[in-house]
């Protein structure tokens, strides 16, 4: 059986994900809500932050933090051991496929590898689940859209900023069907809105 699975994004009025200011401190700090086993992540929100990643200072791994999860069909992450121990998880476990590109042999970090030229997203939540992780939150525009796509999201939370950003819509598939959970309205009129999916 797999995990329960959230998909949390902030998002402007027009549904983009990019092209205003996101109060980061509350996204995460709402994220706590789910107090999720594993952040699920792709390689390229990843890899648009490297150089953050390098520069940000190391706290040493978080012995009671979920496990950050990473597709890297392509095996372009290359900032493990930052990722690792930025002070956010309590470990990196790299999600990669049969075509991903060869790793070097003295490469420390976990892997999992599934499907064939992409890894297999149902494979991997199955192989979680039997792990024991129970709650997996889904930190990514992109992932979240293939997620949604698959069926495999649970919970949809939405933090909506009350800005026009221009920007392309981070969902653009077919119709989905949700059920109202929550809404919380901000002083600054940010809404956190949460729907669980329908079946």
């Amino acid at each position: 059986m797999r995990p329960h699975v959230v998909a949390q994004l902030a998002v402007s009025l027009d549904g983009a994900t990019s092209g205003f200011d996101v109060d980061l401190a509350r996204f995460y700090a709402l994220a706590t809500l789910w107090q999720e086993d594993v952040t699920l992540i792709d390689a390229e929100t990843i890899v648009a932050q490297e150089n953050e990643v390098r520069a940000a200072p190391r706290r040493g791994s978080r012995a009671d933090g979920p496990l950050l999860a990473v597709v890297d069909d392509r095996a372009r992450v290359h900032t493990w051991d930052s990722l690792r121990e930025l002070g956010y998880w309590s470990g990196v476990l790299a999600l990669y496929a049969d075509l991903t590109p060869p790793r070097p042999p003295d490469a420390t970090t976990r892997e999992l590898v599934t499907g064939y030229e992409e890894a297999d997203l149902l494979e991997i939540l199955t192989v979680l689940g039997r792990r024991g992780v129970q709650t997996v939150r889904v930190d990514s525009p992109a992932l979240t859209r293939t997620c949604l796509d698959q069926g495999l999201v649970d919970e949809l939370a939405l933090l909506i900023h009350p800005v026009l950003s221009g920007g392309e819509s981070w969902y653009d598939t077919p119709r989905l069907h949700l059920q109202h959970a929550g809404t919380e309205v901000f002083r600054d009129g940010v809404i956190w809105i949460r729907y669980c999916v329908a079946i």
